[in-house]
């Protein structure tokens, strides 16, 4: 499987997130499958990135031409995608992806991952998608999204879009079998 890790490229952060992305991407590439992600050389996008690589597997950047012009993009992958812009690079990550999991992260990795969650909820991606909720990270969203429910923003039904672990091996076996959306419950999209 292609795997697609959303995850923060912050330098800073500490080092219970490094390690869950670094175990994150060796269990990747142990298990046989590529990480597509946002090749970036800092945080928790290198991290999963060196996982892989050092456990012999392969691991594929895509990224905007300006992120490389600034020196950003990891030097080491296995493959890199040059994209023109920032839609281009998230609607290729997609294409490229038969999962996707989202390690903890800021702004951007949060509308990365509202995004697919959207577009599953629309029919338009079907596959797999988990919150790498590593330290709790994710429990304030997930609270969130459990209250658009009980405010009808959303169905019930929709709390089936994603799954949530704290485990990195459990990330990857939650991406290989959950079985795809059923694209008829499109129809459920609006209230």
């Amino acid at each position: 499987m292609n795997i697609c890790v959303y995850a923060a490229s912050s330098g800073q952060v500490s080092d219970l997130f490094i390690e869950a992305a670094t175990l994150l991407g060796r269990t990747l590439a142990e298990r046989g499958h590529t990480l597509i992600n946002g090749a970036g050389r800092m945080g928790l996008m290198a991290a999963s990135a060196d996982g892989v690589l050092a456990a012999g597997g392969e691991a594929v950047g895509v990224i905007p031409q300006f992120m490389i012009d600034h020196g950003w993009h990891h030097t080491q992958m296995s493959r890199l995608i040059v994209t023109p812009d920032m839609h281009t690079r998230k609607e290729r990550m997609a294409a490229l992806a038969d999962a996707c999991i989202a390690l903890p992260g800021g702004v951007g990795t949060l509308e990365e991952l509202l995004e697919i969650i959207t577009w599953k909820q629309l029919g338009l991606f079907l596959k797999p998608i988990v919150m790498l909720n590593v330290g709790g990270y994710f429990d304030p969203l997930l609270q969130l999204l459990n209250r658009a429910v009980a405010e009808r923003f959303m169905r019930p039904i929709h709390t089936n879009l994603w799954h949530a672990t704290a485990n990195p091996v459990e990330a990857v076996r939650l991406c290989e079998e959950t079985p795809l959306w059923d694209a008829s419950l499109t129809k459920f999209a609006a209230l």
